[in-house]
């Protein structure tokens, strides 16, 4: 009947709207959104996804209050125009190009929203590619031409970045398993000049690049899983990046991995590493977790050990050569040692750590299998005697080695001075003065690889003959040069490990007491005989091998009472003259407030 009919609109569609600039976003009924079915018994009832259709992106909404604060949050964004066409692919005309590193992509609209489009492109990662990029020029240097591969490369940013600035030494490869990504992968290619190798069948693009500079450049686009083509080949540099978790995808990196390699990993699942889902992080990586003041190099610390343990299954070492956990990504880096020796010690390196929650002292468990009488006297503290009841937790299992490797860091300055990189800098700066346990004023900008470099530089230029023989020998000599200078920088680079996880200043200053400047307060820590350096992870943490008793020592030694008031002329409070110690911080970088 047409007056039940007109009744159910009302009441059931249009009174339940979502209006938008004239338009009224109604909600649906039809089977768009897939529901998984309730089995009661031994009949299926199948629920009814009734949501809402956005009409700036295909999102689908169940809730009206959830699809009012959708909307809204694209009006801030200043997303107020309606683009999303049922059953059609975008037009070419709302496509935008967007450029990094001399690097021109096109992506889609919402290509920040990996939900929303196939073309996941995300800005804030940038500093997380430029640091891979300097690993990989890194390794390029000590062999080349090495095969690497991008295992998610959504609009190819970062395998053509390294195709374009590396040239030929690297053989690029970029996978993905999504069919619109290889797409735009391929069109992204011809954007910035380049060959595309599809199946086997390379594709010349004459059209695509017109009357510019032909570039000869190839890049090899494959369209499979992750896990697949990871056990099919074999790779030099391997880079994993997928929207979340890694540990899916570890067995298949490590299983055909060239010795010596590199596997680097970027972990976006911040909620389950930075103790904010704990359940998650013991679904994912086997690892009990609280919420600590140093929860970002726990975070790295997690992801470590899961590759650890992934390589050992492999009868596979690892050697940390770079680890950073900022806001919304954790980076790991690690070398591949093959052999079950370098996999046995790498093994050994994952112990439990146990933290004690009144006074947030830490330290990883002595090694043995022996049950101890009472674990609470590893502790320095002594809060358990004091404090009624358990006063300490077991976090783990965690990589207990070092984070950093001094010279491979170096390393990667010298590259990103050479590439220009400026927003990197900074950041590796810290890096190297963080593995070294040193302040930054003592920085210096000699490493052992500049008179690496030199010498190799010199050895090339004075070889006179250049006959197809004597090429043939140098090349061979070069190539066991290169083993032997990478065996003797693993020796050289690994120096004395740099003390395990920071305390923050603030956590443990005195009420009523003014802290001293934080570059001072490192100087009263040095001269009181402990290594000390600040750290990436935390602005206000200080890096130390100091108890934590020695150093509320020290901060209460050198702490100032608060005056209120009544105070003479002389008498000015420590905080009062002094800049805050993130500016101060900021300033010893010079530009470290962009990545910070």
């Amino acid at each position: 009947y047409g007056h039940k009919l007109h009744r159910h609109l009302q009441n059931l569609h249009w009174k339940i709207s979502v209006e938008f600039e004239g338009y009224r976003m109604c909600i649906c009924h039809l089977p768009c959104r897939l529901v998984k079915p309730n089995l009661v018994g031994d009949q299926t009832f199948s629920k009814m996804g009734a949501h809402y259709h956005c009409i700036i992106c295909s999102a689908t909404i169940a809730r009206r209050t959830d699809m009012i604060g959708h909307i809204n949050r694209h009006v801030n964004k200043g997303e107020t125009e309606s683009r999303f066409i049922t059953g059609t692919p975008a037009p070419k005309s709302s496509y935008q190009v967007l450029k990094e590193s001399d690097t021109d992509v096109q992506v889609l609209p919402n290509y920040s929203t990996p939900q929303k489009t196939d073309s996941y492109f995300n800005p804030k990662m940038k500093l997380n590619r430029q640091l891979i990029f300097c690993a990989l020029a890194v390794l390029a240097e000590e062999r080349k031409p090495i095969e690497c591969l991008d295992a998610f490369g959504a609009t190819g940013i970062m395998g053509l970045q390294w195709a374009k600035h590396l040239r030929n030494s690297v053989k690029v490869t970029i996978n993905d398993c999504n069919e619109n990504s290889v797409t735009m992968i391929q069109e992204n290619c011809h954007l910035n000049k380049m060959k595309v190798k599809l199946n086997t069948k390379e594709e010349n693009n004459d059209e695509a690049l017109g009357g510019g500079e032909q570039n000869t450049d190839t890049i090899e686009v494959t369209k499979m899983d992750a896990n697949v083509i990871m056990h099919m080949r074999s790779f030099d540099f391997i880079h994993l990046d997928p929207f979340g978790t890694s540990v899916n995808y570890l067995d298949s990196a490590f299983r055909n991995v060239r010795n010596l390699g590199i596997v680097s990993l970027t972990s976006t699942d911040i909620s389950s590493l930075y103790a904010k889902a704990q359940h998650v992080a013991l679904r994912h990586y086997g690892c009990n977790i609280v919420r600590t003041e140093y929860y970002r190099e726990l975070a790295a610390r997690i992801v470590i050990a899961a590759v650890a343990r992934a390589a050992a299954r492999c009868n596979k070492g690892i050697e940390v050569l770079l680890a950073v956990a900022l806001e919304h990504f954790v980076l790991v880096v690690v070398r591949v040692l093959r052999g079950p020796s370098p996999a046995d010690d790498s093994a050994k390196k994952v112990r439990y750590l146990i933290h004690c929650q009144w006074c947030e002292e830490r330290i990883f468990q002595k090694e043995g299998n022996m049950v101890e009488e009472n674990p609470y006297q590893q502790l320095p503290c002594d809060c358990h005697g004091s404090m009624p009841g358990k006063t300490a937790v077991v976090l783990g299992p965690l990589w207990s080695g070092a984070l950093f490797n001094t010279g491979f860091l170096r390393r990667m300055l010298f590259e990103a001075v050479q590439y220009g990189l400026d927003e990197t800098q900074p950041l590796l700066k810290t890096l190297v003065c963080e593995a070294e346990c040193t302040t930054l004023k003592n920085f210096s900008t000699h490493g052992p690889y500049d008179e690496n470099k030199q010498e190799e530089c010199g050895v090339y230029i004075k070889t006179p003959d250049t006959s197809a023989e004597s090429c043939v020998l140098h090349g061979k000599r070069k190539n066991n040069e290169v083993v032997r200078n990478t065996a003797k920088r693993h020796k050289s680079d690994n120096s004395a490990e740099h003390p395990a996880f920071y305390y923050n200043i603030h956590r443990h200053s005195i009420k009523g007491m003014n802290m001293p400047k934080l570059n001072k307060f490192l100087n009263y820590l040095s001269e009181a005989g402990y290594r000390v350096s600040r750290t990436h992870f935390d602005p206000m943490g200080v890096r130390t091998n100091a108890p934590l008793a020695q150093f509320k020592t020290i901060l209460v030694k050198y702490s100032t009472p608060t005056y209120t008031g009544g105070q003479a002329e002389d008498q000015v409070p420590a905080a009062a003259d002094t800049k805050s110690e993130d500016a101060e911080f900021l300033e010893d970088n010079k530009s470290g407030d962009r990545w910070w």
